[in-house]
C-alpha cells in the first residue's frame, strides 16, 4: 500500500493506493476518521452499485458511521448532466443530510465529478471521499478538486472546486473493468510522465500496457502518476497558472468527445488521440525536440490507441474547440511538450497551423 500527500494547507489530505481497501474501509484512517459520528449518504452509478455497493455498506457501521442510504444514476458520460446533479440535490435534501455529513462517491470519473459537484454546492458545501473504481479516475478525476457536469456545447463547463477528505483507489476494483477501459485509464499515465517523468515514461515504453497485469508494478505506476498530478494541484490548485498543464491532450480531446456524441470513444483514448495531436502541433510550431515527439507518437500508436476520429470534420472540431473551458478570448489554449518531462502551457498556434494538421489528421 502507498501513500499519496495532496498538500494545500487546511485543505490537505492523502491518496491511498493499494489492494483490498473497499472491504475494510472502516481500518483505514483516512476513511474511518473521517465519515466516524456523521452522516453519510453514498453516490454511485447502478452498475458500480450492483458491484460494489453492499460491500461499501457493511464498513459503515463499524466505523461507526450514520449511514442514510444511495443515490444512484445510470452510467456513462452522457448521464453527466445538470439532471443527474438535480437527481443527486434531491436525494441529499431527502435524506436530511446536515452540514456535517459526508458524501461517499463510488465510481468512475463521472460519478466522482457529479458526487463533487454536489458536495460542493449542497447546504454551500459538505465533505466528500472519492473511492475511485476506474483507473482513469485513480490516476487523475479523482485528485485535484475539479468536479461538475457537461454541458451540451462543452465537457466541464458548469462545475466547481472542491477538495475530498480523503482518496481511497483499491486496485482490486480494476478486475471487473473491461481491458479498454484500464487502457484508457494509462493514457492518462502517458500524460503524466510526458509533463514530469522521463523514467516513467521509458518504463511505459519498456512494458507496454502488460503493466496492467503485474499488480506490484501498476500500484507503484498510479502511485507516481498520483504524485505527479499532486505536485502540480499543490503549486497551483485553481488553474491559474501551471496547473494548465495537466490538460495536455485534453484540448482537442474534449473537442472529439463533444463532436462524436459521448460514448463512442472513452475519456482515455479521446486524451491518447489528443496528445498525438499536441505533439504534432509541438513539432509544427517548433517548439519541441524532434526525438521525444517520435516517442510520445510511437507509444500512442503501439499501445492501440485510436488513432484519429472517424467520422468527424475538422470543422466540428474547430466548433467544439471555440467552447473550450481553457480558451482565453474564445481561443485555444495549448499544452506543448517540448521534451519527455517538460511541457509548455498557455500556448497559441495559428489557425492556420490548426486547420493544416486537422485536414491531414481527419480527412480521409
Amino acid at each position: 500500500m502507498k501513500t499519496v500527500e495532496v498538500n494545500l494547507e487546511d485543505r490537505s489530505y492523502r491518496v491511498v493506493v493499494g489492494r483490498g481497501l473497499l472491504g475494510r474501509l472502516d481500518s483505514i484512517g483516512e476513511f474511518a476518521e473521517c465519515v466516524c459520528g456523521r452522516q453519510v449518504l453514498a453516490v454511485s452509478d447502478k452498475t458500480v452499485y450492483d458491484l460494489y455497493g453492499k460491500t461499501l455498506e457493511k464498513c459503515m457501521r463499524p466505523a461507526m458511521a450514520d449511514f442514510l442510504g444511495w443515490s444512484i444514476f445510470e452510467p456513462g458520460e452522457e448521464h453527466k448532466t445538470v439532471a443527474t446533479l438535480v437527481s443527486v440535490w434531491d436525494d441529499l435534501v431527502s435524506s436530511g443530510m446536515d452540514r456535517k455529513g459526508v458524501i461517499v462517491a463510488l465510481g468512475g470519473g463521472v460519478v466522482g465529478d457529479v458526487a463533487g459537484f454536489a458536495a460542493a454546492t449542497y447546504l454551500r458545501g459538505v465533505d466528500f471521499i472519492q473511492i475511485p473504481t476506474t483507473l482513469l479516475a485513480m490516476v487523475d478525476s479523482s485528485v485535484g478538486g475539479k468536479t461538475g457536469v457537461d454541458h451540451p456545447l462543452g465537457k466541464n463547463l458548469l462545475g466547481a472546486f472542491h477538495q475530498p477528505r480523503a482518496v481511497l483507489a483499491d486496485l482490486d476494483l480494476l478486475s471487473t473493468l473491461p481491458r479498454r477501459e484500464v487502457l484508457g485509464g494509462l493514457a492518462e499515465v502517458i500524460k503524466a510522465a510526458i509533463l514530469a517523468d522521463e523514467w516513467l515514461f521509458s518504463l511505459l515504453e519498456a512494458r507496454g500496457p502488460g503493466i496492467i497485469d503485474d499488480p506490484e508494478l501498476l500500484e507503484e505506476v498510479v502511485a507516481k502518476a498520483v504524485s505527479i498530478k499532486a505536485g502540480i494541484v499543490a503549486v497551483d490548485e485553481k488553474e491559474g497558472g501551471p496547473r494548465a498543464l495537466l490538460n495536455l491532450g485534453h484540448t482537442f480531446g474534449h473537442a472529439v468527445e463533444v463532436s462524436a456524441g459521448y460514448g463512442r470513444y472513452i475519456h482515455g483514448e479521446a486524451v491518447a488521440m489528443g496528445i498525438d495531436f499536441s505533439a504534432r502541433l509541438a513539432e509544427a510550431v517548433g517548439a519541441a525536440d524532434p526525438k521525444s515527439i517520435k516517442r510520445i507518437q510511437k507509444l500512442i500508436s503501439s499501445w492501440g490507441y485510436p488513432k484519429k476520429p472517424g467520422g468527424i470534420t475538422p470543422e466540428e472540431i474547430k466548433t467544439a474547440l471555440v467552447h473550450d473551458k481553457k480558451n482565453a478570448g474564445g481561443v485555444p489554449r495549448w499544452v506543448l511538450p517540448v521534451e519527455i518531462g517538460r511541457a509548455r502551457w498557455g500556448c497559441k498556434v495559428s489557425e492556420e497551423i490548426i486547420d493544416a494538421l486537422l485536414k491531414e489528421g481527419l480527412d480521409s
